[in-house]
């Protein structure tokens, strides 16, 4: 790739309006991480995606599903200059950081994550024994 094609590219990324805009960001990852407190992409440059995560799950009260912390890295490392790659890239990462994020996430009142919407409607209508 060319010095002038790659410095728009990173131009590009500076000049991002919307959290939705990054990768793997859709409408529900945008909100997530509004309340970690990033309202605009530009800031997500020099976070720490374990500390957004934990600063999400201790607002909301909830621990969230860990695929939401390897979107948070996955949008830390777009804005501060990555390749484009699927959020499950960064599965490994968080997988090789455990202790890192466990560590912050036993400090404080969470609560065990919620399982998925199709688990708690499958318990919802298990039959009564």
């Amino acid at each position: 790739m060319s010095m002038k094609k790659l410095a728009n590219a990173f131009s590009t990324r500076r000049d991002l309006a919307s959290l939705q805009e990054i990768p793997n960001v859709g409408p529900s990852l945008a909100e997530s991480l509004e309340r970690a407190g990033i309202k605009r992409p530009a800031q997500l440059k020099g976070k720490d995606p374990y500390v957004l995560y934990t600063t999400l799950c201790k607002r909301t009260g909830v621990r969230h599903d860990p695929c939401v912390l390897d979107t948070f890295i996955s949008a830390v490392r777009y804005m501060e200059g990555g390749p484009v790659q699927p959020w499950w890239h960064f599965t490994r990462e968080r997988k090789e950081n455990r202790t890192r994020w466990d560590t912050r996430m036993s400090a404080g009142p969470v609560r065990k994550r919620v399982g998925a919407a199709g688990a708690s409607r499958a318990r919802a209508h298990k039959p009564k024994s």
